[in-house]
């Protein structure tokens, strides 16, 4: 039983808006087995697990901890929506956040055209971990200020989450810079001069060297 189930059971209670001998009188067991169960205390057969389920409309994998999607469903690359195929007008937060999304969706699209032709899936996994790091972060932030029940999307408690975040990062960075270090020598690296991307991607260079360009201003500005 994940070590998340326990949690869940109790924010998915908190969320319905229903005391605990509510719950537990509609889910058929006793107020203090249910107790039991949100305090880790005690394991939950299947039938009940079958029951929470139901009783609050998610997947087992989603009360077990399994996964985040609350039906379950973890999506592969063939099924997940790709944004950077919208039309312009489906994106509602003005001029200067459609500039931003174009900006960073064609440079982390480029981003791991090149790092797939390391042929290293490990390496290309980090950097998808490490840029869902600054994702996380955002996100947790937003959901702070306007969210509802963002405990269920988010473990790590509010007053450690910083900390947490700072130091998977920082991991997270180390590793991908040793799995650089450390390549095989007959892995070719890809051609990263400013000539040969330009000419190679000619559709996504541009929101590149605009993004590398304002990161610069940024810590020259911090560096001065």
């Amino acid at each position: 039983m994940s070590e998340n189930f326990s949690r869940v059971l109790v924010l998915l209670r908190r969320e319905k808006g229903v005391s605990q001998r509510l719950a537990a009188s509609e889910l058929g067991i006793s107020q203090a087995l249910l107790s039991h169960y949100e305090k880790g205390a005690r394991k939950p057969g299947l039938a009940f697990v079958v029951r929470a389920c139901d009783y609050y409309d998610v997947s087992a994998d989603f009360l077990l901890g399994r996964s985040m999607l609350r039906d379950g469903a973890e999506p592969d690359a063939e099924t997940l929506h790709d944004a950077s195929a919208d039309k312009d007008n489906r994106l509602k937060g003005g001029v200067a956040a459609l500039l931003h999304k174009k900006l960073l969706i064609n440079s982390v699209s480029l981003l791991f055209e090149l790092l797939g032709q390391f042929g290293q899936n490990t390496l290309t996994e980090t950097a998808a971990d490490y840029l869902g790091n600054a994702v996380y972060v955002l996100f947790r932030h937003l959901y702070d200020r306007c969210g509802e029940h963002a405990e269920l999307l988010f473990s790590a408690p509010p007053e450690h989450f910083s900390l947490l975040a700072g130091a998977d990062r920082a991991l997270l960075e180390a590793r991908l810079a040793t799995l650089l270090r450390d390549l095989p020598r007959d892995v070719e690296c890809p051609a990263l001069s400013q000539d040969q991307l330009t000419r190679d991607y000619p559709l996504l260079y541009q929101s590149l060297f605009r993004l590398l360009g304002q990161a610069n201003n940024r810590l020259s500005t911090v560096a001065n």
